[in-house]
């Protein structure tokens, strides 16, 4: 992933507080086997420490892939807007000649992936996934002997993602001037379609840590 000096993520704390505030679903890539593209599979993730934890069907075919290379990566986008050319003109320009752009956020796990088979190790992945998903508590026990899930876990197998590197991405014109960013948040709340306001809330964050960004 590309990421230019001015969107790089401040510090480990903000990529890691942006993925805690829900943003809990993303696509794992792997390496295909010899002859076969790459394999890209859309899950739910929680985060174990250092460690991303995924249960997929046992079907999937992602299975065999990963036995072959167990290096992967695993890629969430949140927070993102098309931000048309006439906001991003410069002063005394027409506004026609102002370029788009796409504003998001992106965070890259490189990991290794471990493959989860054990009954026992499976339902414990699920409860630490449930507690995260369901925090309540409003769902059946997972015991490896008791329904619905006893009799469900022979047809998943888990993952556990060794995170060995991690990219935070923040594109939000973090280099154009502080009135410049502060107008296309207002648009963008504004406009408010789709991911529109929590975007304009990312650039407002960034805009009042950062200020005016320097090389």
């Amino acid at each position: 992933m590309f990421i230019q000096p001015w969107d790089v993520g401040l510090d480990d704390a903000e990529w890691r507080t942006w993925i805690a505030e829900g943003h809990d679903f993303g696509q794992l890539s792997v390496n295909g086997l010899p002859g076969h593209p790459p394999i890209a599979v859309p899950t739910h993730f929680t985060c174990d420490r250092d460690h991303l934890l995924i249960h997929l069907a046992r079907p999937n075919p992602v299975w065999k892939a990963i036995e072959h290379d167990p290096n992967v990566i695993f890629t969430v986008i949140g927070d993102y807007a098309f931000v048309p050319g006439p906001w991003r003109a410069k002063a005394g320009t027409p506004p026609h000649d102002g370029v788009p752009t796409s504003y998001y956020t992106a965070v890259q796990f490189t990991c290794r992936a471990h493959i989860i088979d054990d009954p026992e190790a499976k339902a414990e992945l699920l409860r630490r996934q449930l507690a995260h998903f369901q925090p309540d508590g409003d769902h059946a026990p997972v015991a490896v002997d008791q329904p619905p899930y006893g009799r469900m876990l022979p047809g998943i197998r888990g993952l556990r993602l060794e995170v060995t590197d991690v990219l935070a991405k923040f594109k939000y014109d973090d280099h154009k001037s502080v009135g410049h960013r502060a107008a296309v948040a207002d648009h963008l709340t504004e406009r408010g379609q789709g991911l529109d306001v929590s975007t304009a809330r990312q650039q407002r964050r960034r805009l009042d840590r950062i200020g005016l960004w320097k090389s």
